[in-house]
């Protein structure tokens, strides 16, 4: 996976897509799963062996000319299992999957360092690959890096229950369209997938929360040998790592939430506010684009460029010249495109380039951009990224929004938003449609654990920097570093923050609260 690109934020949709990074899938036991557990359970189920063995011959074809594979790096992969449910620990187990990354001569070595790039539905264990090629070598030193991806996630135990047909034909809708019958047509497309979920899992989709993907990381912490956790977690990770600490605060010796989910927003401030953020990245991207020396790729106005685009494409979908590809881009694959190339400023060169193609007949470059947003493959199949993004958001909360109050939304975001507002509206119909048990979030402070470091950026379209100022706020002892950038998540993109966070997790030394990097 490439660093950072594609890490999504918080409200999973079927119909907004606001998720990306390629996933693997393997059998489970996921159908025998009953429900998930409450947060005030007791239960405290004993940790069960990891079951190691040596993958370093796989993972360094994987890896092979990447920047940082010339590290001497031995990798391992292991399992171990863990309960279904936190109340009944004696019950049915899930298989979870791990990744672990040691340098050789680590010196001064303080454990493990579990890190998750966000989602939910992204693969923890292809983080901790790319981690351990790129992050600070002052770091990799000390930590094993770890990834374990959550239950229901990649290589564990996993949600698989929307079809690739089905994917194709969400991801090609158009996202903007107002009118009630093209509504009509977008709420059906979210049932049928949510009653074909049911059917599949039945009580089993509630197995897949966060609360309990939590506990099953402090029984990983317990297996690695780890007398405390250390933690990296990104986006949706920021949820993951908070909500560890709530339920374990005596167990964190060092915390790192980079782009923070706002953990006081409802499920419409969060929509409305990434509607607002991607907005204000795509005009950054314009405004990057026409200062450029050699000219615009996509003229002097690429929002007036976006548009005719679009409008084309609705009136006669754009082909692509892309060898084997059957499909033509229409408004939703493009606009998918341009969400996934505005995560990081490095992008928006391919994205001009990727939009004048398609004007010029050649939707190619837009669709690899959409497809690796959306994890789609070169053979036109699937991750399970999208099935555990929906099944674990709405897993996590008992937030409903009705059609109505969307169609309302519909209609006044996509007038205030014009690229992003309308699908972030019918964003909020997803877990309205979704029939599992819920296991909501707790309310976070923490009370009682080790300081923890929030890492917001001024810039971040996904996860925007109020979400890190009320992390930080929330958390009883969380101090907030601000990087003044652009682009989803800072560390380790920027000298500051990378010099910060390094002496944080080395040696525990907390940057003043407040403090902020420059750009």
């Amino acid at each position: 996976m490439t660093a950072h690109r594609r890490l999504a934020t918080t409200a999973g949709s079927l119909l907004a897509l606001t998720l990306a990074v390629s996933g693997c899938t393997s059998s489970g036991d996921a159908d025998d799963a009953a429900s998930s557990s409450a947060p005030e359970t007791t239960a405290a189920p004993e940790a069960q062996p990891i079951d190691w063995t040596d993958c370093d011959a796989d993972i360094d074809q994987i890896i092979a000319g990447r920047p940082g594979s010339e590290r001497d790096l031995a990798f391992s992969c292991g399992t171990t299992t863990v309960p279904v449910s936190y109340d009944d620990p004696d019950g049915g187990t899930l298989q979870l999957f791990l990744v672990r990354a040691t340098l050789a001569g680590q010196t001064g070595r303080v454990g493990s360092l579990l890190v998750n790039p966000g989602g939910p539905g992204q693969s923890a264990t292809d983080a901790a690959i790319q981690s351990a090629l790129t992050l600070p070598t002052d770091v990799v030193n000390r930590f094993d890096i770890v990834g374990v991806d959550p239950r229901g996630v990649g290589l564990s135990t996993p949600v698989e229950c929307i079809s690739d047909a089905d994917k194709d034909e969400l991801f090609a809708a158009d996202p903007r369209a107002t009118e009630a019958a093209a509504l009509d047509a977008a709420f059906a497309r979210v049932d049928d997938v949510a009653a074909g979920c049911a059917e599949e899992y039945d009580e089993a989709l509630g197995a897949f929360s966060t609360v309990d993907s939590a506990r099953d990381m402090d029984l990983v912490r317990q297996s690695l040998g780890d007398e405390q956790l250390n933690y990296l977690g990104y986006s949706y990770g920021t949820t993951l790592g908070s909500t560890y600490a709530e339920l374990f605060p005596e167990q964190v010796r060092a915390m790192v939430l980079d782009g923070a989910v706002d953990p006081d927003a409802t499920l419409q401030e969060a929509a409305e506010l990434r509607a607002q953020s991607f907005e204000a990245a795509f005009d950054a991207f314009a405004a990057n684009c026409v200062g450029l020396i050699g000219g615009c790729p996509v003229g002097p106005d690429p929002r007036a460029f976006v548009n005719e685009l679009l409008t084309q494409a609705a009136a006669a979908p754009i082909a692509s010249s892309r060898a084997g590809e059957t499909r033509q881009a229409t408004p939703g694959l493009i606009l998918n495109g341009i969400r996934s190339a505005l995560y990081q400023p490095s992008a928006w060169p391919q994205l001009a380039q990727s939009l004048a193609a398609a004007r010029n007949g050649d939707a190619a470059g837009i669709l690899t951009l959409a497809d690796t947003y959306t994890g789609r493959n070169d053979d036109g199949t699937y991750s399970n990224v999208v099935d555990a993004n929906v099944t674990i958001t709405c897993a996590d909360t008992e937030e409903q929004v009705s059609a109505d109050q969307v169609r309302e939304l519909v209609t006044s975001w996509g007038a205030t938003y014009p690229l992003f507002g309308a699908d972030a509206a019918l964003s909020l119909y997803t877990c309205s449609a979704w029939d599992s048990p819920r296991t909501p979030l707790p309310e976070r402070d923490a009370a009682g654990s080790a300081p923890i470091l929030v890492v917001g950026t001024q810039g971040d379209p996904v996860t925007p920097l109020p979400g890190a100022v009320d992390m930080a706020e929330d958390l009883e002892n969380a101090v907030l570093l601000t990087w003044q950038g652009s682009g989803h998540t800072a560390y380790p993109k920027n000298d500051c923050v990378t010099a910060a966070v390094n002496a944080y997790l080395i040696d525990l030394v907390v940057p003043q609260d407040g403090v902020t990097c420059p750009a």
